[in-house]
């Protein structure tokens, strides 16, 4: 069983909810504090592999099995994306070529060719239609994301192979269909498409892989030099270049003898808008078709999720420009055999959906009991709160994802925990205003104390030196960062112990006080007297019995000695 195209690796994995925070479809799930991609519901668009900031998500190493079919298999084809252009700037067509024959591939194939008979097919069905929406299958992720989350949209989806696809079949009708096909590009998602058609696609790479491969066969591209032959098989490609960039496929219908007008085609990048782009899209195509291209990295696939180079969106896009202008005088059409099928299915998929009441108790469950609680705050990764208890539901999400609701039920612990103790309890600033402190704390200073209490719950922002005669000591504990244990102040006629702890150094300090003279307290002290002193007992019992024994097991040794010394034979002394 193959792992997913992209995969988290656990051990690297910080808890920090960035992937789900990046992730347009919300397909990770987070399990025992680990945040794993769900296979079924991902659309590869690589969103959380390129905004992981520890570089958990990776990416699968198709690579070796890359190297196997070469290895293995005369009959092997590249299939190389046009993107190459931008990816691998000043380096000749016919270099790559020669290098990747030097490697053992059979030859080098523009993945364009595919796209251009895309294009033929599309404008085709331009033409012969009077009305309709039609959405290009060019982009493997965003016909997931359609198929998955859009299912209304599925059937305006061109029921046509992507590009990658299309090539693959007019290669095995070219060079065999034992021939064996590896791509090369910038995209992750044409993993799945080799997982989904191992009969078209035997595997795809990246071109970080590609160079990886050159550089462990001793390949320098800027040194080699290609010969006559060199070329692309079994030509270069007429318009098919200008796929990679938004647009570049609504350019590529234009120069097809079915030319579509540009009142009938609409282009959209970046899957993260796709939400807003798709909103009553039922309303369009009423007078005549409308042919919308979708593609899910900003910019078009010049900034797929496996780009190397850091170049910018209009600087690759020129470099693709001028390509193609350079390209197309001494470029043959491809004229497609009949017989080959480029036909494709895409089954509708329906997401999980939930009742109104289950969304409310799983609200609840994580402190949302009105709207006013929902803070929306991003920080679980989700959206909103509604999502996050959707995904709650779905078994994604864990409760202890939400920050604001730990934050509560922090505060909320820890505030009936200083309610509950018998003892006072005083929490000062770093100016010695008290942050929080409880009744018994109020009660045991003054009457004044505990009348200011009744009015203001906590005494928030009082001074704490005018409160107590030995508030000094915060200051030090404060400042230093130390802690006092077992101290003893008096205020007024009474005595108080207690102990005083640093909670932030420089900015918070905390203290814990017994009134001495309450009976409860008093017997507590003698309880804990009483204990000291049977625990010091215990432990001179356990000490004279430890001498005796060692004094006993000492006498054993010694006269075990003088027997041996008056019996060299062995025998025992016996006591008759």
């Amino acid at each position: 069983m193959k792992l997913n195209p992209i995969y988290t690796e656990l051990t690297e994995c910080q808890d920090c909810y960035k992937c789900i925070r990046h992730c347009p479809v919300k397909s990770i799930k987070v399990e025992d504090g680990h945040a794993r991609i769900m296979e079924e519901d991902c659309i590869l668009c690589g969103s959380c592999y390129m905004n992981c900031p520890v570089g958990a998500k990776k990416i699968r190493n198709d690579l070796p099995r890359a190297r196997r079919a070469v290895a293995e298999n005369e009959n092997v084809i590249l299939s190389i994306a046009p993107s190459f252009v931008g990816e691998l700037p000043g380096v000749a067509p016919e270099k790559i070529v020669r290098a990747a024959r030097i490697l053992g591939f059979r030859a080098v194939s523009e993945t364009a060719l595919g796209a251009q008979e895309v294009s033929r097919h599309s404008s085709q069905i331009l033409a012969n239609a009077k009305s309709g929406i039609f959405i290009s299958s060019a982009c493997p992720s965003m016909v997931e994301y359609i198929r998955k989350y859009k299912s209304d949209y599925s059937d305006y989806v061109n029921d046509h192979l992507s590009p990658l696809l299309t090539h693959c079949r007019m290669l095995k009708e070219l060079y065999g269909e034992d021939c064996t096909i590896v791509f090369a590009g910038p995209c992750i998602s044409k993993k799945r498409e080799a997982d989904l058609r191992p009969d078209l696609l035997h595997t795809a790479i990246s071109f970080k892989d590609l160079l990886e491969w050159f550089d462990q066969e001793g390949i320098d591209l800027n040194k080699i030099a290609g010969a006559g032959d060199d070329r692309f098989l079994p030509h270069s490609s007429y318009d098919g270049s200008s796929y990679p960039f938004e647009g570049g496929m609504l350019q590529s219908m234009k120069k097809q003898q079915v030319p579509v007008d540009d009142d009938q085609m609409l282009s959209f990048s970046n899957v993260h808008n796709m939400n807003t782009v798709l909103q009553d899209l039922e309303v369009l195509g009423q007078d005549k078709p409308i042919f919308i291209e979708l593609l899910a990295c900003e910019g078009g696939c010049i900034n797929g999720p496996s780009c190397i180079s850091k170049a910018g969106t209009a600087v690759k896009r020129k470099q693709l420009s001028d390509y193609a202008a350079s390209r197309k005088m001494v470029i043959p059409e491809y004229k497609p055999c009949p017989t080959i099928d480029f036909h494709r299915d895409i089954e509708a998929a329906h997401p999980e959906s939930f009742e109104e009441t289950e969304i409310s108790r799983a609200l609840r469950r994580i402190g949302k009991y009105e709207s006013g609680d929902e803070k929306n705050c991003g920080a679980c990764g989700y959206s909103t709160c509604r999502e996050y208890a959707e995904a709650c539901l779905k078994g994604r999400a864990e409760p202890d994802m939400c920050v604001s609701y730990l934050k509560t039920l922090s505060e909320k612990k820890a505030d009936a925990l200083i309610k509950a103790m018998p003892s006072g309890v005083v929490i000062v600033d770093a100016d010695l205003r008290i942050i929080e402190c409880n009744r018994a704390f109020a009660d045991m200073i003054s009457d004044e104390v505990s009348n200011a209490f009744e009015i203001k719950p906590g005494l928030k922002g009082a001074s704490l030196e005018k409160i107590i005669p030995f508030a000094p000591v915060f200051q030090g504990v404060l400042s230093e960062g130390a802690v006092l244990t077992d101290q003893t102040f008096h205020v007024e006629n009474k005595v108080f112990t207690g102990s005083i702890f640093t909670i932030e150094k420089n900015n918070a300090v905390g203290g814990i006080f017994q009134d001495v003279t309450n009976p409860w307290v008093q017997k507590d002290q003698v309880i804990k007297q009483a204990r000291k002193v049977m625990e010091n007992s215990i432990s001179t019992v356990q000490q004279i019995a430890y001498l005796l024994g060692e004094n006993a097991a000492q006498s054993e040794v010694m006269l075990n000695s003088i027997i041996s010394s008056f019996d060299p034979d062995g025998n025992e002394f016996n006591n008759e």
